[in-house]
């Protein structure tokens, strides 16, 4: 299955989850904010929300400082 992540294309042998994607990113949950195909991913559906083939996903990490 191939994804479009942050702009690369990447392949995975099976369906994942918006969960084990950032997992395998070594990108926490918490800090960042999921985009699929134009639609903001609820955090509380990370769990649930299996990707598709095709799909196009922006991960935005939130960064602090001062």
């Amino acid at each position: 299955m191939k994804l479009k992540v942050n702009g690369t294309v990447r392949e995975f042998a099976n369906e994942i989850t918006v969960s084990e994607l950032l997992s395998g990113l070594g990108i926490n949950p918490k800090l960042c904010v999921v985009e699929r195909n134009l639609n903001i991913v609820k955090k509380r559906n990370y769990d649930t929300e299996k990707l598709k083939e095709g799909d196009v996903i922006e991960i935005v990490t939130l960064v602090g400082g001062g």
